[in-house]
């Protein structure tokens, strides 16, 4: 991977890094908020056994290609007002129309994913899964497909703040988030509180409930916060603005294309383990929960890195644009060294948060964990560097190139891989895992080597 170039004015340097940490933190934060729904949900599915969390994992994974497609979509929202705000004409006006653009989009989109999802069960037998865990799994998307539209439209406001570079609000209304998520799982899972024990249901509705609460929360924020409410982002909502509708697909869509590229790469490696065993699914499903809170680290970094890039993107600012993108890749980076440092020392204790690992019953599943883990700790910086790479061109509203790396390096390269390692050369689990790295390092460097070339791409505008 090529190392960031040198670049001059080394006096700008630090409060550039200081601009992404501030901005990153914030982002972080909401993302590790997010994503603690989704573990908390698998910490009290855990605690029913390991049949119930199987099928949570599978209903999970199809929840996330679909739902994951349109988070992409919807995330063009940043770039789009963030270059607005750093051009800093019209801003009010074009940050206005574009945030309603990613409104409209959320619903748009909501309608086709939810409809799939109300036949989860027939799209996992489809797939080749257990019937009796496709059966569970479809009671539990059927409850959670009605967290897909808020948590749409929770994104989008998120991305508008995130633009404004003012993300701590989004933070704030995504911890509540996970409060009422904890409550909502302890009470409809287990049928605390007099309510009836419904079990996977039971959480599916605990995070639908939890979505529409993160929706409300930060559309309170926008509308009577006095640096927000001048935008007037739910006046004349109805009224669509089809040629700006239009742009926003036009970038917003390759983003979707690539992260479903991403997710669904890690959904078929579920698919793949779930053909090997109840106990290699379930140990699977504890150590992505364990890798995808490491990610959401440099993915809140690449979404700082794509709002700084923008806004010096539409400033002219060439150098600016060196600036956001290399101190976003250096945090990220060291962000996930770390992380894999604590996956190799202490993974009993990180696969503890999701099963009793004294208990002999869990031992098979407990062996399969760990192994899974050792392979994550190898991947987590070039994970890191393909998202901070992804993050830093959409900056640039580059966006159809890095989705046919995606293509490339998931599907063309990283899936055929784990399946031969895992099915022709014995490795099972531990293979198709070693197929993610492989596709993940692919990308990485494609990702890499496309920001090294920019300027001479022609990505990066100049001042006139």
């Amino acid at each position: 991977m090529p190392p960031p170039q040198p670049m001059p004015n080394r006096s700008a340097w630090k409060p550039e890094i200081v601009a992404t940490l501030m901005l990153a933190l914030p982002l972080v934060l909401s993302n590790l908020a997010q994503i603690a729904m989704t573990v908390t949900d698998v910490m009290f599915i855990g605690r029913l056994g390991s049949q119930q969390l199987a099928a949570s994992a599978l209903g999970a994974n199809l929840y996330s290609a679909i739902a994951f497609f349109a988070l992409g979509l919807v995330s063009a929202t940043a770039p789009m007002a963030a270059r607005a705000e750093g051009a800093r004409r019209n801003a009010v006006r074009d940050v206005r129309l574009t945030v309603r653009q990613g409104l409209w989009t959320a619903v748009l989109i909501s309608l086709p994913g939810c409809l799939a999802l109300w036949h989860g069960e027939q799209i996992l037998l489809l797939l080749r899964q257990p019937p009796e865990l496709a059966a569970l799994a479809g009671e539990y998307l059927r409850a959670l497909l009605w967290a897909m539209p808020p948590f749409l439209g929770f994104l989008v406001l998120r991305s508008f703040l995130a633009a404004l570079q003012k993300p701590r609000w989004a933070f704030i209304v995504a911890v509540a988030g996970i409060g009422f998520n904890v409550f909502g799982n302890w009470v409809l899972v287990f049928g605390n509180l007099g309510a009836p024990a419904l079990g996977l249901v039971g959480a599916g509705v605990a995070s639908a409930l939890a979505s529409l609460c993160l929706f409300l929360g930060l559309a309170l924020v926008v509308l009577r916060d006095r640096r927000f409410r001048r935008y007037r982002l739910f006046g004349d909502l109805l009224q669509p603005d089809w040629q700006r509708l239009a742009a926003f697909w036009k970038l917003g869509l390759p983003i979707g294309v690539a992260t479903a590229f991403e997710v669904t790469i890690f959904n078929a490696a579920a698919f793949l383990i779930g053909w090997l065993g109840e106990a290699e699914l379930a140990a699977h499903a504890i150590a992505i929960q364990i890798a995808s809170v490491t990610f959401m680290i440099p993915y809140g970094v690449a979404q700082a890195a794509t709002v700084r890039v923008s806004h010096a993107q539409g400033a002219g600012d060439a150098s600016g644009v060196a600036r956001a993108g290399w101190s976003a890749f250096v945090l990220g980076i060291g962000s996930m060294a770390i992380a894999a440092l604590l996956m190799v020392t202490v993974p009993y204790l990180l696969v503890s948060a999701f099963m009793d690992v004294r208990d002999p019953a869990n031992a098979r599943v407990l062996g399969f964990a760990v192994g899974y883990l050792a392979v994550a700790a190898i991947f987590q910086i070039v994970d890191g560097a393909q998202v901070l790479g992804a993050g830093m061109l959409r900056g640039l509203h580059d966006t159809r190139v890095p989705m046919v790396y995606a293509a490339i390096g998931y599907w063309g390269v990283g899936l055929p891989s784990g399946a031969w390692l895992a099915f022709e050369a014995g490795w099972r689990g531990v293979g198709i895992w070693s197929g993610l790295a492989i596709g993940l390092t692919v990308v990485a460097v494609l990702m890499v080597q496309r920001w090294t070339r920019r300027e001479r791409l022609g990505l990066v505008a100049r001042a006139a």
